[in-house]
């Protein structure tokens, strides 16, 4: 690094040294510390940016979702920049490790290198124009602002600039390790930066926070003692808070919305009896619909409305900010689930629900044409203060306490006292339309973006026989394999192999290599990356449920699919049908929703 922890400023160009010199080590130690000293010589705003970039966020939290970059478009703007043809594209795809280093492998097919002129703030700048445009012609727009930022990157920046926005970093860098390069960068215990991280996922907010240098502090001027790291106790600690001589807001300033909490996920478990032997005889069990989770907070200013991914949907959902406002005076914060209904109650596929996620024009007409409901299961936080570190139990009685007082509408739920009670309870639960049920321990607490053991997930899962009709290449681990498979239903009227979806869960590493060799066998073409074989590799395939899609000729999609086994007894022409396929799609559009216990 060049000069003092004042004086340097890095260039875009140095971030991507620093990310191929995390790539070179498998040490986590190494990592954690090669980040922290990287980030502790940057000047705040530098490192609020890097910390991001270097987990493959290219903008806050929220923004990120706007750019809708694909690596098409990516590979796209960089062959305008380098001519290219389809040969030479597939050579690179074949020996590139990943996409990064296909676009650095093609870049550095340029007659003249440019100079390292990029700063991290330039790069930042850049993302944020894209993701700010929309309307006639966005696409094309979009493109151009691309087009300029590859054009200016040389071979190593172009690199990893598509690897941020691509989001696959492959240098070992982990949401974990960067809060461990941050205790290193702010000299403090990393417990307290993993639970400053649980009240705030963006992690360029907390370097911002507890960066040594605060903003305004100039090169030389003495840097002010360690700041504070949050407590759960109060809402108002949700973000990071600093010291401040700073004069109050005036009454008339807006308060910003309140910052998402990372929602507690659950463990797979096997069944009911599995459950049980987990979490023991002091368990309760719910109804897992088949609909979006929300978290949703009451402050006194407004409702808010998060998504899963911790994007805000308020103005998406203007019936749930309704339902919600009476509670705005309890500062309370819940956890829920949204689905989609029909006319006459019933519940509707998971597809319907998002037609209403992120929609901000014609809310009115939309909210008519496709109602929803909202079901409660957990409470966050109530009366200023958060409730994580409170038995699920402790929690779930408030709820039922505020439940009872307001109306509110709770997820299906028994405390079962054997495990035959917890089956039929499973069992109503699938007939109901569910995806299965939700096993929670009562002393569990609720731990932000972990998937312990606290809480399990059963799931009644469907499978299909489809047939492998292509695959791409793998990046990463799976470099050297074909492990991304494109899965085809039969159409028994054209003699065809339809795909409908992807997948390359599901498999080990042992069966890559197999598979690898036995598509290569099957080879009847190879075009950027993909190879193309013949229809005779039939597996079974299980998925959460089908959608429709655009992208595929047939209209439908698999959701979540995964290989369970290789199915060596049935030869292409025994494997499910298009007709299957669009039965089993009719099926689980319109639900039954008898949601009684």
């Amino acid at each position: 690094m060049r000069g003092s922890v004042f004086s340097y400023v890095a260039s875009f160009h140095d971030f991507a040294l620093v990310c191929q010199s995390l790539g070179q080590t498998s040490s986590r130690l190494q990592i954690a510390q090669l980040a922290g000293d990287f980030l502790t010589q940057l000047g705040v705003d530098e490192a609020e940016i890097a910390a991001r970039f270097m987990v493959g966020s290219p903008l806050p939290q929220g923004a990120e979702r706007r750019l809708q970059v694909s690596g098409r478009a990516i590979w796209r703007v960089v062959a305008e920049i380098v001519p290219d043809d389809e040969h030479r594209g597939e050579e690179i795809f074949a020996t590139a490790i990943d996409f990064g280093e296909a676009i650095e492998i093609l870049l550095r097919l340029r007659a003249i290198e440019p100079p390292p002129t990029l700063m991290l703030g330039d790069v930042e700048q850049r993302l944020a124009e894209i993701a700010k445009i929309e309307g006639p012609n966005s696409r094309r727009r979009k493109f151009e602002v691309l087009r300029e930022l590859f054009a200016r990157a040389n071979a190593l920046e172009g690199k990893y600039l598509a690897k941020i926005l691509i989001r696959e970093m492959r240098h070992g860098m982990s949401e974990g390790l960067m809060l461990e390069a941050i205790a290193r960068m702010a000299g403090r215990p990393v417990g307290e930066i993993r639970r400053a991280h649980m009240l705030d996922t963006d992690l360029g907010r907390i370097v911002r926070q507890l960066h040594p240098r605060p903003t305004g502090v100039e090169p030389g001027q003495a840097v002010p003692g360690p700041r504070a790291v949050p407590s759960p106790d109060g809402f108002h600690d949700d973000s990071i808070t600093t010291e401040s001589t700073s004069s109050p807001p005036s009454q008339t300033q807006l308060s910003p919305p309140p910052k998402p909490i990372r929602p507690m996920l659950a463990a797979p478990a096997a069944g009911v009896a599995a459950a049980f032997g987990i979490l023991g005889a002091s368990l309760a069990l719910e109804y897992k619909l088949d609909g979006a989770r929300v978290q949703i907070h009451c402050a006194k200013s407004a409702v808010y409305i998060f998504s899963r991914r911790m994007n805000e949907i308020s103005p998406s959902l203007p019936e749930v900010a309704d339902l919600m406002a009476p509670l705005r005076e309890r500062q309370a914060i819940f956890d829920g689930e949204v689905i989609a209904v029909g006319a006459h109650g019933e519940a509707l596929a998971f597809q319907e629900l998002m037609r209403r996620f992120g929609r901000v024009r014609a809310i009115e007409r939309v909210r008519a044409e496709q109602p929803i409901r909202l079901f409660i299961f957990d409470l966050i936080g109530i009366d200023g203060n958060l409730l994580i570190d409170t038995s699920y139990q402790q929690r779930y009685d408030r709820l039922a306490e505020l439940a009872a007082q307001t109306g509110l509408e709770l997820a299906p739920r028994i405390v079962p006292v054997s495990i035959a009670e917890g089956q039929g309870f499973y069992a109503r639960a699938i007939t109901a339309g569910c995806e299965g049920v939700m096993a929670k321990g009562m002393s569990s607490l609720y731990t932000p973006g972990a998937r312990g053991r606290g809480w399990l997930k059963i799931k009644n899962a469907r499978t299909l026989d489809l047939v492998i009709v292509a695959a791409n290449w793998g990046y990463g681990r799976r470099h050297g394999w074909l492990s991304n498979y494109h899965l085809a239903a039969r159409d028994p009227a054209g003699g065809q192999y339809l795909e409908v979806g992807k997948t390359f869960k599901g498999l080990t590493d042992a069966d890559f290599e197999e598979m690898t060799k036995r598509l290569q066998a099957l080879k009847v073409e190879e075009r950027g990356g993909t190879v193309f074989v013949r229809p005779e590799i039939v597996v079974e395939v299980a998925y959460s449920d089908i959608q429709r899609s655009p992208r595929y000729s047939v209209g439908m999609a698999l959701r979540f699919a995964r290989i369970l086994h290789v199915r060596f007894d049935k030869s292409a022409e025994e494997a499910d049908t298009i007709e299957t396929l669009t039965a089993e799609f009719e099926r689980q559009l319109v639900k039954p929703l008898n949601l009684q216990k």
